[in-house]
C-alpha cells in the first residue's frame, strides 16, 4: 500500500472484500482475522479523508453488506454445530425419563467413545 490516494484505498478495500468473501464461501475461517485486520486499517485511512464522496464507496458498501451476511451465516452454522455436539455429549451420558408418578430416572448408555457414521 504505497499509493494512498482515495481511489487506491477503495480498490484495496474492494480486493480485500473479494478475498474475504472467497474465504467465507470456502469455509476458510482462519483467514478471516488477517483480512479483518487489513480491512480495518484501510477503512481507518478512508475515514481520515475529509472530501471523500459517498458515491465512490457504494460498490464496496454493497460488498461489505454481502460479506456481513455470509459471516452471520457462518457464525450461525458454527453455533448449530456446537449445539449439536453439546446434545451428543448429553445423550452419551444417558437418557432421562419420567415415570407415571413424575419421578425422573436416568438410564446410562453403554456406548463407547465413538460416533456412528451414516452415509
Amino acid at each position: 500500500m504505497t499509493d494512498l490516494t482515495p481511489q487506491s484505498l477503495i480498490e484495496e478495500l474492494d480486493a480485500i472484500l473479494d478475498q474475504e468473501r472467497s474465504a467465507l464461501v470456502r469455509g476458510e475461517l482462519e483467514q478471516i482475522q488477517a483480512l479483518l485486520t487489513r480491512k480495518e486499517a484501510v477503512i481507518a485511512q478512508l475515514n481520515m479523508i475529509e472530501n471523500l464522496e459517498r458515491s465512490t464507496l457504494s460498490k464496496v458498501q454493497t460488498k461489505v453488506s454481502r460479506n456481513q451476511e455470509l459471516l452471520n451465516s457462518a457464525m450461525e452454522g458454527i453455533r448449530s454445530v456446537a449445539s449439536r455436539m453439546s446434545e451428543l455429549r448429553r445423550v452419551k451420558k444417558g437418557l432421562d425419563v419420567y415415570d407415571s408418578a413424575g419421578r425422573k430416572s436416568r438410564y446410562g448408555t453403554a456406548m463407547g467413545q465413538r460416533l456412528e457414521k451414516r452415509s
